[in-house]
């Protein structure tokens, strides 16, 4: 029975984390970085310990050092989060022979997901349709990988074979790109994974990437939680998720499920997990990767389902069996979650450091932010460039995204540059609204135009400097047309005085 759980993570996802341990009553443990030693998930756990300097390297992947803290303060598991160490199979193995709960998937499990051609050959004999590809388990030599390239057709996509994340992957239009292409995703793939085999899949065009979310326990029960719409993104990165998904009817939804929890209980699965799928223009689906651990975009489905993931992950992780069958879940509403990224989207998606001096974070009906901001907070180079998901629901796509409008509105980080003029300019999109869209939307059909014309500018700096210096004197005056009470007050005690 799990207490207590050490957090091996930072940021939102930290504190997600911390609230659901705080609902169910656990201890939460917190470690930490010398960059974020005053951060809230540090505030917010019932312990918090130091992991070492800034860089991820020497602090937030010591998984020796994390399990040495574990032990210490008597955590009887640990939850990795996602990114960092959470889909590292030697890690969770490590964690177990310390004799501590790992709060994921079983680390074989891990394993052989992460290897995408060892998965794509265990989903084929699972029944999971596939993108034509290379179908050997093996390192391929770049002569084999020429043959292969003949056989599969252009355009086609060179990929890690050690990783995802969008890391290590070429597309390749033409027969004399492909050199190149692998030998820059054998570099990519090598520095990121420490592993450089490559493999091809065709290239499937105005695709849509749509996922399912599943649940499974260690009692052979496994249900999936309906799809997200995972198609609008940047350099193989997502910035905009939704469930349900537009290009999704009840038929398919009920399909894509079926073969992603058959793929899910072929391999014992248990956790929190997510199958994805390549859905092309005639509604046909491909297998593209498992991830085994939970997803950032986790909360739309939520929203929509009402059911928290991270209580079901710790449960899980207890020994219990899940309390939902299929039958129980039900998509209700619709869920839209804008990432919000310490980036300039003006300048080419180009980082963005340095200390936030003002921030004023959306609130309302169906509004929720999950963040791990804070005003004067120093944003770093050392990790991810996310600073928090503002997520909202409405009873239909239409009333999310006018809500979500309505909250980037409000949403104010002054400072560093971030994505929220992106993300309002793409809920004005009619291409958008219209859910006419693929994962190379941002690229082909979408112009980000943040700065006004010069006269514009000039206008706007004007009105903005009369408004301000209006406010300043109605602060100052407080409205003061009547005389003040305590003026009359004043008058009449000198008055009386008079007459005495």
């Amino acid at each position: 029975m799990l207490k207590k759980i050490l957090i091996a993570n930072r940021g939102e996802i930290a504190i997600r984390i911390i609230r659901a341990c705080q609902e169910l009553g656990y201890e939460a443990v917190a470690v930490y970085s010398d960059a974020d030693r005053m951060a809230p998930h540090v505030r917010m756990a019932h312990e918090a310990y130091r992991l070492g300097p800034p860089p991820a390297v020497d602090s937030y992947l010591r998984g020796d050092k994390i399990i040495d803290i574990a032990r210490q303060c008597g955590a009887d598991g640990i939850h990795p989060g996602y990114g960092f160490l959470a889909e590292n199979a030697d890690f969770a193995e490590a964690v177990e022979e310390a004799g501590l709960t790992w709060i994921g998937p079983p680390p074989d499990i891990i394993r052989l997901m992460g290897d995408k051609l060892a998965a794509r050959q265990t989903m084929a004999r699972a029944g999971v349709p596939l993108v034509p590809g290379t179908d050997q388990n093996q390192d391929l030599r770049d002569e084999e990988l020429f043959a292969v390239a003949q056989t599969v057709g252009y355009p086609l996509l060179v990929k890690a074979a050690g990783g995802g994340g969008g890391k290590g992957i070429r597309l390749v239009r033409q027969p004399e790109e492909l050199k190149d292409a692998i030998r820059v995703a054998r570099r990519e793939a090598e520095a990121a994974f420490g592993d450089g085999r490559v493999y091809l899949e065709k290239y499937i065009e105005n695709a849509r990437h749509v996922e399912i979310q599943l649940l499974g326990d260690l009692h052979g029960s496994i249900i999936h939680l309906g799809e997200r719409e995972c198609s609008i993104q940047r350099r193989h990165q997502k910035l905009v998720e939704e469930s349900p998904s537009p290009a999704v009817d009840d038929t398919l939804r009920e399909q894509m499920g079926r073969i992603a929890v058959t793929a899910a209980q072929a391999i014992n699965y248990a956790s929190a997990g997510t199958m994805e799928f390549i859905l092309d223009q005639n509604k046909n689906f491909y297998f593209l990767e498992m991830n085994t651990r939970l997803q950032v975009e986790h909360p739309v489905t939520e929203m929509v389902t009402g059911i928290d993931i991270v209580k079901e992950m710790l449960r899980v992780a207890s020994g219990r069996k899940l309390r939902y069958t299929q039958a129980d879940v039900q998509q209700k509403g619709w869920a839209i979650e804008c990432r919000i990224l310490a980036e300039d989207p003006a300048n080419d998606f180009m980082p963005s450091i340095g200390r936030i001096i003002g921030l004023t974070t959306p609130t309302g009906p169906g509004v929720r932010v999950d963040s791990g901001m804070y005003f004067g907070v120093e944003v770093t180079p050392y990790y991810d460039s996310m600073l928090g998901k503002l997520i909202v629901r409405g009873d239909s796509r239409g009333e999310a995204i006018l809500r979500m409008r309505r909250a980037l509105e409000e949403f104010r980080i002054t400072g560093i540059s971030t994505t929220v003029p992106l993300h309002l300019q793409l809920m004005n999109s009619a291409r958008f609204q219209a859910g006419q869209f693929d994962v190379t939307f941002l690229e082909r059909n979408f112009q980000f135009n943040q700065t006004p014309p010069g006269e514009l500018a000039q206008v706007a700096a004007v009105a903005a400097t009369i408004v301000a210096h209006r406010r300043n004197r109605e602060a100052i005056l407080l409205h003061q047309s009547q005389p003040s009470p305590w003026r009359l007050y004043g008058r009449r005690e000198a008055l009386d005085r008079r007459l005495r």
